[in-house]
C-alpha cells in the first residue's frame, strides 16, 4: 500500500530553483533515505512533506489523498532533527510525554493512558527505566533515544527524520544505525530519513533517494544504487574514484585506459562510447579459478606497481599504477596479510561484476533505475 507520493514538486527561493520537477513514492512501513550533498534539496523536501514550507508547484498526497495545503499540525507527521531539541528543565518521561499531552484536547488520554504509552515507548527504544532521569544525565546516544521515543509516542503516521545522527561520535553512530532500523521496522513505521552519509543511508533505508542539485539522480535499494551507479555523479558521491571513458568491444569485453577489460555490457552495442567505472571491491590478488560454469573465470588480470597501502581492519585501501592508464584505488579484504609493499609490483584480478559502464555525457548506467522510476517495489500490504 502506498503512503506518501510526491508528484512533480518545485521550489524556488529568490530566483535559485531548489527543486525540480522531484516525484516519488513510499509504501506504508517502508524506510526511504534522502541522500545528497549539502544544498541538494533533500532538507527542503522534507520541510515540504511537513507542511513547513510550501511548494512552488506539485502536490503531496498520503493515503491516497492531496494533503499539499494542510496546516503541519493536521498532518499527523513527526519530525525529528539534529539537535533533538529536548526540554533540559524536563525529566526523559516529561519530555516523552510532552506530544501526548499536546494532542489531548484531540484524543481523549488520560494521565494513566500516557504513564503507559511512555513506558512502552521507551522500552522499545531500550531505555527502560529512564523515565525520572535528567536530560543532563544521559549521554549523547541516550538523548538520541529519547528524541526517537518522544517522535514515536504519538504514533505518527509518518515518521521524518533529518540527519538524527549528525551529532554523534563515530562509535555511538554506528551502534545506532542498526539500532534505529531495527526500532522502526518492529512498529512497521513509514519513514522518511535525511541524511548526507552513505554509509547511515545504506545502513538504515529500505530504499535510497539521490538528489543533486534539486533533483533526483537514482531511486534503488543501497545494493542496486552501490552496485549499479546510474551516473557518475552518484558513483563520485559515493567515494568511487576509478573512471575511464572506453568503447564497447562485444557482449562482454569494453576497452579503457587500463587497457581491455571483462565486462557485462548489456545495453549497449558494440562502438558505443562510454564511461567505465570499476569497483572498489572489484580487485582479488589472485583470480579464482576456472570453472566453465561461473563467469567469476573471466577476470580481468591487471598489473602495476602499488604506491599506498593503508589497513583499514577488515581490509586494505590500496592504490595502485597500472602499467597503462590512471591510477586505481581498491580496497582488497584483509583475510590474509598484504605482503606487498609501496613501490612494488602487484597484480590484481578485476572480477567483470564489478566493471560498470555509464552513458557518457551525463554519464548513466543503462541498467541503473533512475528517476523514472517512481514507484517503489512490489509489497505486501
Amino acid at each position: 500500500m502506498t503512503a506518501l507520493e510526491v508528484v512533480d514538486t518545485w521550489k524556488t527561493f529568490v530566483s535559485i530553483p531548489v527543486l525540480r520537477a522531484v516525484s516519488f513514492a513510499v509504501h506504508k512501513g517502508e524506510i526511504v533515505c534522502l541522500l545528497g550533498p549539502s544544498g541538494c534539496g533533500k532538507t527542503t523536501l522534507l520541510r515540504i512533506i511537513a507542511g513547513l514550507e510550501t511548494p512552488d508547484r506539485g502536490h503531496i498526497l498520503f493515503e491516497g489523498r492531496d494533503i499539499s495545503t494542510v496546516p503541519p499540525h493536521l498532518r499527523n507527521f513527526g519530525l525529528m532533527f539534529q539537535d533533538y531539541a529536548l526540554f533540559p528543565h524536563r525529566n526523559v518521561f516529561e519530555n516523552v510525554a510532552f506530544g501526548l499531552r499536546m494532542r489531548r484536547s484531540a484524543t481523549p488520554n488520560s494521565d494513566e493512558r500516557i504513564a503507559q504509552q511512555v513506558r512502552e515507548v521507551l522500552e522499545l527504544v531500550g531505555l527502560r527505566g529512564f523515565e525520572r532521569r535528567s536530560i543532563h544525565e544521559i549521554s549523547g546516544g541516550e538523548a538520541q533515544r529519547v528524541a526517537l521515543a518522544r517522535s514515536l509516542a504519538p504514533r505518527p503516521r509518518l515518521l521524518m527524520l533529518d540527519e538524527p545522527l549528525g551529532s554523534l561520535d563515530r562509535i555511538t553512530r554506528e551502534r545506532l544505525m542498526v539500532e534505529l532500523r531495527d526500532i522502526l521496522t518492529s512498529v512497521h513505521m513509514t519513514t522518511l530519513y535525511v541524511t548526507h552519509d552513505q554509509v547511515e543511508a545504506f545502513s538504515v533505508a529500505d530504499r535510497a533517494i539521490i538528489m543533486n542539485l534539486g533533483q533526483i539522480e537514482q531511486i534503488g535499494t543501497p545494493e542496486e544504487i552501490y552496485r549499479r551507479p546510474a551516473s557518475e555523479f552518484v558513483a563520485r558521491f559515493m567515494g568511487m574514484t576509478n573512471f575511464s571513458p572506453g568503447r564497447v568491444l562485444s557482449a562482454s569485453a569494453v576497452a579503457s585506459d587500463w587497457g581491455i577489460l571483462q565486462a557485462a555490457t548489456e545495453g549497449f552495442r558494440p562502438g558505443d562510447a562510454v564511461t567505465v567505472l570499476i569497483l572498489p571491491e572489484a580487485a582479488l590478488l589472485t583470480a579464482p579459478a576456472a570453472d566453465t560454469h561461473s563467469t567469476l573465470q573471466r577476470h580481468t588480470l591487471v598489473s602495476g606497481r602499488l604506491i599506498s597501502r593503508l589497513f583499514r581492519g577488515e581490509h586494505y585501501r590500496i592504490q595502485l599504477q597500472p602499467e597503462q592508464g590512471p591510477p586505481l584505488t581498491f580496497h582488497l579484504r584483509a583475510i590474509e596479510t598484504l605482503q606487498t609493499q609501496p613501490g612494488e609490483r602487484i597484480t590484481l584480478a578485476i572480477n567483470p561484476l564489478g566493471v560498470v559502464l555509464l552513458r557518457p555525457g551525463n554519464a548513466r548506467c543503462a541498467n541503473a533505475s533512475v528517476q523514472a522510476d517512481l514507484s517503489p517495489p512490489d509489497q505486501p500490504s
